[in-house]
């Protein structure tokens, strides 16, 4: 007696019952780089083997597999910041989208010097499941992977998105993001706080794409989110810092990593979001979408870099009149 299934979206025959691992060997797929969603409910990996599927169940299949380690030479470094309780040296973070190809993403990463890039959870083709995937050129051995939710525009997507993301990968750290419109790609407050509430709740580290607002940046702080991640400008937009003033307040403000998500468009945006405080600088298509990625990849890292060590240093008090660099007194 056959069955119908409906996977990933699409509606497939099958000549007799199958359990998850039996179908997922007769796609071929390898149980052990996806996630298998059944009728809303995520089916344990340990169960794949003895969970029975019936007629007319939905699957979801995602893709994801990793873990990742600080990055080699991390002893000499002094000047590390933490998350979650793990300390990372490199404070700029790296998207792995819109790249023409996994070859590029690889160069551009490892230009960029990044420990963390964030990933986006999506569907397993299962018509050609032998495509390649990111991890076969982004060793998550060496970089630490950090799930998105980009795309969500509801809380319930979001929480959806990131239990099977921890399915897949093992990982409680993700970076969550809950949009309003697709014009503007802001965040929606009232659903990313209700998103975050849930996650914390469920033993998630939430890492939080917010707006450059204070007020909402302490609201997430004290629920528990582990890093506050106020946007520049609107994703992909590369207008540079919009709010300066919105995001030193809210770095004065927290206790926990301020990064600048979104909206960085070249080497000195990157600066001027680190001469404010941010512990980092989150960004993806600046790198993605320039003419040569890897150049920009490696731009990207100095500018992070300098940055850093002008805040540290502190910058001249600024003035109304000239000040001579020269000493007037001696003058022939």
């Amino acid at each position: 007696m056959g069955m119908r299934l409906t996977i990933n979206g699409e509606s497939r025959d099958f000549d007799a019952p199958l359990t998850v691992g039996e179908l997922l060997g007769r796609i071929g797929l390898d149980p052990a780089r996806v996630a298998v969603e059944r009728n809303l409910e995520i089916v344990p990996k340990s169960t794949f083997a003895e969970a029975a599927l019936s007629e007319g169940d939905k699957l979801e299949i995602v893709h994801f597999i990793g873990g990742g380690s600080h990055a080699a030479n991390d002893d000499n470094r002094t000047d590390g910041f933490e998350i979650a309780g793990k300390t990372y040296w490199s404070r700029l973070l790296v998207g792995t989208g819109k790249y023409k190809d996994f070859e590029e993403t690889a160069r551009a990463i490892e230009a960029s010097g990044a420990q963390i890039v964030t990933v986006a959870v999506r569907r397993v083709n299962v018509s050609d499941p032998n495509q390649p995937m990111l991890t076969d050129y982004v060793d998550p051995k060496t970089y630490t992977y950090l799930p998105n939710t980009a795309g969500c525009f509801t809380a319930d997507d979001a929480v959806r998105t990131l239990r099977l993301a921890r399915e897949a990968g093992g990982w409680d750290l993700v970076k969550l993001e809950v949009l309003g419109d697709q014009r503007t790609l802001y965040p929606n407050m009232p659903e990313t706080v209700r998103a975050a509430e849930t996650l914390i709740k469920e033993g998630f580290k939430v890492m939080v794409y917010c707006a450059d607002d204070p007020i909402q940046a302490k609201v997430l702080e004290d629920m528990g989110c582990v890093a506050i991640m106020p946007l520049a400008a609107p994703i992909g937009s590369g207008l540079g810092i919009q709010n300066p003033v919105g995001i030193r307040l809210i770095i004065e403000q927290s206790t926990v990593p301020v990064l600048v998500d979104a909206g960085v468009g070249t080497a000195s945006d990157a600066a001027v979001a680190m001469e404010l405080g941010c512990d980092g600088v989150l960004m993806n298509t600046a790198i993605a979408e320039a003419k040569d990625p890897v150049k920009m990849a490696r731009a990207m890292k100095l500018a992070v870099e300098a940055g850093r060590l002008a805040y540290q240093a502190g910058r001249m008090p600024k003035k109304f009149y000239a000040d001579p660099s020269s000493p007037l007194a001696g003058l022939i």
